[in-house]
């Protein structure tokens, strides 16, 4: 069996005809059509129905491109790298990203990517729903706190921890329990105390939110408190540099486990040399700018 011609016929199916399959790829589509006439004569069978609108597989043409996508699709990937004689990663790399990752890093990180890779197309997306990776339009997602998930593997390369800031002309409770305003995230429900690790002395200490304003971003949460709005319980990342120029004021470190960011890629499929690339960037860049610090 001609593995580039079962290749194309999955090209032909994932994009729901010749024609965008051409667009997509660059392979014209008197070749992709001869490419997959050939593969039906060889196995006997026909796998697209002929003149149909839009373009439907037979049963054995959707048999075909279910048990094959993912593993013909990773052997095309590991023979490119092979033809360029593994010199360098190459090629399109779809990444899906959270939107406040994004907004915090993805543009130096991608920058920096580029400078070292600049024969890897890098494409991002920003998307704070689940994104399935078997779906094979993603190569690699960034997940904050991901689900165990078997289908998955790769690594978590920022940690980073939640803290209670304030901006410097509010009170700071004197009393374990005393409440004070708070900027609360939309959805999520009040909560009877915050428990941190004070700043000053490492004590655990309890203050009680009283919520004042609600919003959905962390970077408006951001933006208000700095502005003085009240107090609230933040990813260190989003508010370390206002807390080194003193626009903001730490109270203490949150005692729950900090948020966790890792880099994922799908465990069924052969790693191809780009991915490997962008995994191992990513937490070298992020390991870096924090021995920076």
């Amino acid at each position: 069996m001609d593995l580039t011609a079962v290749n194309d016929f999955n090209l032909v199916a994932r994009h729901g005809g010749f024609g965008a399959a051409s667009r997509a790829t660059a392979i014209s589509k008197a070749t992709l059509s001869r490419r997959i006439r050939e593969l039906e004569n060889s196995l006997g069978i026909r796998l697209i129905e002929r003149g149909a609108r839009p373009l439907r597989l037979t049963e054995a043409g959707a048999a075909l491109h279910a048990r094959t996508e993912a593993p013909v699709g990773a052997i095309a990937d590991a023979l490119k790298d092979i033809e360029a004689g593994l010199r360098r990663p190459s090629g399109r790399l779809r990444v899906s990203a959270p939107l406040l990752f994004a907004n915090l890093s993805l543009g130096p990180l991608a920058a920096a990517f580029l400078q070292a890779y600049p024969e890897v197309m890098l494409e991002v997306s920003t998307d704070d729903g689940f994104v399935d990776l078997r779906d094979n339009d993603i190569d690699v997602v960034i997940r904050a706190n991901p689900r165990p998930d078997d289908d998955l593997v790769g690594r978590c390369f920022l940690r980073n921890p939640l803290v209670l800031v304030a901006p410097p002309g509010l009170p700071r409770p004197d009393e374990d329990e005393s409440a004070f305003p708070a900027v609360m995230r939309t959805g999520v429900a009040d909560e009877d105390a915050w428990t941190v690790i004070d700043a000053r002395d490492g004590a655990t200490r309890r203050y009680r939110p009283r919520a004042v304003l609600r919003l959905s971003s962390p970077l408006s949460i951001r933006d208000a408190i700095v502005a003085g709005a009240g107090a609230a319980m933040v990813p260190h990342a989003i508010v370390a540099d206002d807390i080194a120029a003193g626009r903001l004021v730490q109270w203490g470190a949150s005692t729950r486990p900090p948020v966790e960011v890792w880099v994922l890629h799908a465990s069924r499929r052969l790693a191809t040399r780009k991915v490997n690339a962008f995994v191992d960037f990513v937490c070298d860049f992020f390991a870096h700018r924090d021995a920076a610090r």
